[in-house]
């Protein structure tokens, strides 16, 4: 099986095509698939997601005489779309660069105003956080089948999250503005290919990345005769992006068609995001400090599949994907535990030098039961996601 450059393009349409509407934060899965395609490459995508995610509240509190177990929860994820982008080049037969952008981490939510859970006034609870990505990568080849490489990764993190509604009794009223803040990781990794029958396994290992954010908090607790006056704060937040692990696997299976598999392992067990004002206002509401976003349990995923050249300008690829969750129950801002999802693939190369990439996945999210400290307020089920991806490719 002897690969020519459209056979090899194909390699490419074992990629996800589409987000992965993965555990915790989890986006772009942090592929470096770009730097690993032989000989000079750039490439730039865009990925679309389409969430709906409903629930049916279950707050209930005797003592306050509060009693929404009634209340359904409308479609609270909005759509969002992130762009990504690579350039590879191989400067001789053993040294290559590269530049990756991606956009790693990130969320997008807002609940309906007008329920009595989650809304209150008009104004609704709500979160938005975006990240950025920028990957240089120096690879070292001492032969035709080996690449090891590393490189820094240059990372910004900013955002917004409101609180609104009975489910966070006190706390509803309470805004957070984390500034951008940028900070240094690394990465390092090695692959290992034999092109004649189109095996290729890599093992990527990327840092954890810590920020320091400059954070405005405003709720409406103030109680002067104790002192305490939370009504607008200023602070710094600890918010460290977690390390993770991918490994990547291809091979050839039969003509023109391959097989390809994806593992990624990302450490949400450990990560917490607690702004000052958040902290004290919970513990005086619930007696206990409370953090405005946190995960239990560590994120394994995996994606499998086939691709297949039909003609010398059109290949497919087909693929099935699971994805564990981050533990459950989860915050209010991301109730889904997980997925599994299926997705289509397809490439057109005009040219040997060229293509053009689109697919979609459908994503059955994992139910879950959403909490605000220790108390559950909501179950969300049978709920689902499209996702879209359009990718571009050229050879130089």
């Amino acid at each position: 099986m002897k690969l020519n450059k459209i056979y090899s393009a194909i390699l490419l349409s074992t990629l996800p095509l589409t987000p992965a509407l993965a555990a915790g934060l989890d986006r772009s899965g942090q592929s470096i698939a770009a730097f690993l395609q032989p000989g000079n490459y750039a490439e730039a995508g865009i990925s679309i997601l389409d969430p709906t995610v409903k629930g049916q509240s279950t707050i209930k509190n005797e003592a306050l005489n509060i009693d929404l177990t009634d209340e359904k929860i409308n479609d609270m994820a909005e759509d969002y779309y992130f762009p990504s982008a690579a350039i590879k080049v191989q400067a001789t037969d053993k040294i290559s660069l590269g530049l990756l952008y991606d956009q790693p981490f990130g969320a997008d939510a807002i609940y309906a105003p007008n329920t009595d859970s989650f809304g209150f006034n008009g104004e609704s609870t709500k979160v938005e956080v975006k990240t950025h990505n920028l990957t240089a990568l120096f690879g070292y080849q001492p032969t035709e089948n080996w690449n090891f490489y590393a490189g820094p990764v240059y990372q910004t993190v900013k955002g917004n999250v409101s609180l609104r509604g009975t489910a966070y009794l006190l706390l509803s009223g309470y805004n957070i503005d984390l500034k951008e803040d940028d900070a240094f990781g690394w990465l390092a990794g090695a692959a290992y290919q034999i092109p004649e029958i189109a095996l290729k396994a890599a093992i990527t290992y990327r840092s954890e990345i810590k920020h320091e954010l400059d954070t405005t908090e405003t709720s409406n607790v103030y109680i002067p005769s104790y002192g305490i006056d939370l009504r607008s704060m200023t602070s710094q937040t600890e918010v460290v992006t977690p390390q993770s692990v991918n490994l990547d696997f291809q091979t050839g299976i039969a003509k023109d068609t391959l097989a390809f598999a994806n593992l990624r392992w990302v450490h949400w067990d450990q990560f917490a995001v607690s702004p000052a004002a958040l902290a004290s206002a919970s513990k005086l509401a619930k007696g206990k400090a409370q953090n405005l976003i946190d995960y239990s349990d560590d994120q394994i995923s995996a994606t499998v599949g086939v691709g297949h050249k039909f003609t010398s300008k059109w290949s497919g690829s087909a693929s099935v994907g699971w994805d564990s969750g981050a533990g459950n129950p989860v915050t209010t801002l991301g109730p889904v535990e997980g997925f599994w999802s299926v997705g289509l693939g397809g490439q057109y190369s005009p040219a040997e030098n060229y293509f053009i990439q689109a697919g979609v996945k459908y994503f059955w999210l994992g139910d879950a039961t959403a909490r605000t400290g220790t108390t559950d307020v909501g179950e969300f089920e049978d709920n689902y996601a499209l996702g879209y991806g359009l990718k571009i490719g050229y050879r130089f």
